[in-house]
């Protein structure tokens, strides 16, 4: 009873199996079918090139001043006068504060008068001296009373030496009512203004805090692995970098690596590196923090295509090969590094051959492709937008 019964069931489903392979073979050509019956997909090419290509290194930077000075009174006094305005540019001696300067000059004044009186007091004991000294030697006076003299003399001598420092003290102070620039820059957030007393040498308190903007220096670190290349290069030649603003691609300076730190961060294994810049346009501000490529040198023969060629699929990188016969072609390559806009290919992808940069998205392995410049796609779609 079940041998006919499996006879016939087997009988029944053959149609089935039959037309059930027949559909799987339809739809695993349909791709292919459609790649070679659909309309050429509109692409933008680029031709792979064998070229030198730089080794550089990425990095975030913050850009410092090459020098930075908090402006602070030297005497205690009231603010005069204030001869500059915030965020001025200044020039090493410029006067910036003027204190009450009366002080000063009645101190002055007194030293004077004490120099004075101890230099006339020093020229009559060295009359005396004299005088005495032909006493001396006519043996008139004792030995003793002349050694008075001319010790008395010496001590009047040493009292006008002394006179003239204070003299020369007061001269000094008087000079401190007067608080210059130190250095050439840009000056900061004044925190006094007129009538204000200040204190000499405050430890927790300036007047103005001036910064120089050119030349400037940018702070970054690079990773320790970097430690030999950026020895090597640094001693050979000038280690080139480029700059760029984090949010503002107008911003951008080459300068050249002028420090290398003498040690690596145990704690982040990075090595900190300083660069120098002319920052004549004052484009790189303290405090920033911008975008650095360290230029450690040059790779020769490398194979080089755009980098917008690149895809990252399911199995890693790849990218669309046109063929002689506007078919394309799907690659898995290796990539070597990035810089800038082109892309090193380690393998995959042989010079000369042309690899799709735009219009990936529409492609299947097998497609046919029109090449379009970005004008000609742009009037393409003219048309269509003119229609909405």
């Amino acid at each position: 009873m079940n041998k006919p019964l499996r006879l016939r069931c087997a009988h029944s489903y053959g149609p089935f199996f039959l037309l059930l392979s027949l559909l799987l073979s339809v739809g695993c050509s349909r791709d292919t079918a459609t790649a070679r019956t659909a309309a050429p997909v509109p692409v933008q090419v680029a031709i792979a090139m064998r070229q030198a290509m730089p080794v550089t290194q990425k990095a975030i930077g913050t850009v410092q001043a090459l020098r930075n000075v908090a402006v602070k009174s030297q005497v205690d006094g009231i603010i005069k006068g204030i001869n500059f305005n915030e965020g001025d540019e200044v020039t090493a001696g410029d006067l910036l504060i003027t204190l009450d300067q009366r002080p000063f000059e009645n101190s002055l004044q007194i030293a004077r008068a004490d120099l004075a009186n101890a230099r006339a007091q020093a020229a009559r004991a060295a009359a005396e001296a004299d005088r005495y000294q032909q006493l001396d030697q006519a043996s008139v006076v004792s030995k003793e009373q002349y050694a008075q003299l001319v010790t008395q003399a010496e001590m009047t001598k040493a009292q006008v030496d002394a006179k003239e420092a204070a003299v020369a003290n007061a001269q000094l102070q008087l000079g401190y009512a007067q608080i210059r620039a130190p250095i050439a820059g840009r000056t900061g957030q004044l925190l006094l203004h007129e009538g204000a007393l200040v204190k000499a040498n405050d430890a927790a308190f300036s007047l103005v805090t001036i910064n120089q903007l050119a030349p400037i220096s940018v702070v970054f670190s690079v990773p320790e692995r970097l430690l030999d290349a950026v020895r090597a290069a640094y001693s050979s030649n000038s280690i080139m970098v480029h700059v760029t603003g984090r949010d503002d691609a107008a911003v951008q300076a080459d300068g050249v690596v002028d420090f290398v730190d003498n040690t690596v961060d145990s704690t982040t294994g990075m090595i900190t590196l300083k660069a120098r810049f002319d920052n004549k346009d004052h484009a790189l501000w303290p405090g920033r923090f911008v975008n650095v490529e360290l230029r450690l040198g040059t790779e020769a023969d490398q194979i080089v295509v755009p980098t917008q060629a690149v895809q990252t699929g399911q199995t890693g990188r790849q990218v669309y090969v046109m063929k002689p016969d506007h078919t394309v072609e799907l690659r898995q390559v290796t990539v070597g590094r990035t810089a800038g806009e082109v892309t090193t290919i380690a393998s995959g992808i042989s010079e000369g051959e042309t690899v799709i940069t735009d219009g990936q998205l529409r492609l299947i392995p097998g497609a046919h492709v029109e090449v379009r410049t970005l004008e000609e796609a742009a009037a393409a779609r003219a048309p269509k937008a003119q229609k909405k």
